[in-house]
């Protein structure tokens, strides 16, 4: 599954024809979408994206090869995917994927080296960077992923910067 990446979840269905409720973090990507993969009994299933609305917090997302709820109902909690390069392709200049923060260095505003992001989370819409601190006597350092407090992200040179906030580092 290396290459592909997850950019919602089947959360339910919505009506009787089979169309999905679907999770997602990123709008432009879930707007964008033609063919997905889900993962199901070990096997990726490709569906061709028929149309796709927004609705409260949700997409729906109709699968021209779904067309109950019967249908539907399997694949009901699983993730779906994109090729990692079809996602880069709909991101505007400015923009990457989560998962690209990943390995990046991160740095406070004097250029001193805090540590590196293990992980990002997601809780509730805010996501939390996860540094691990190059001091490997203090824990897991937890950032909220917010402009104020990182306003500095270069992915090509693989480096963030976290403006320090007493407390946090």
């Amino acid at each position: 599954m290396e290459g592909i990446i997850s950019v919602g979840k089947i959360l339910n269905f919505h009506g009787i024809l089979g169309v999905a409720k679907v999770g997602y973090s990123n709008a432009d990507v879930i707007s964008n979408l033609k063919k997905v993969l889900i993962k199901k009994d070990g096997k990726e299933e490709t569906f061709t994206v028929e149309n796709v609305k927004f609705h409260k917090n949700f997409a729906l997302v109709k699968f021209k090869e779904i067309n109950s709820i019967d249908e539907l109902l399997p694949y009901k909690g699983l993730n779906i995917y994109i090729e990692k390069k079809e996602a880069q392709e709909s991101l505007g200049e400015d923009e990457f994927l989560i998962q690209d923060l990943i390995g990046l260095n991160a740095f406070d505003n004097k250029d001193d080296l805090i540590g590196i992001i293990s992980d990002v989370k997601t809780s509730s819409g805010n996501d939390l960077l996860c540094i691990k601190p190059v001091d490997e006597t203090k824990g897991e350092i937890l950032i909220p992923f917010a402009k104020e407090l990182v306003p500095i992200v270069d992915i090509k040179k693989k480096k963030v910067v976290i403006k320090p906030i007493e407390g946090l580092l």
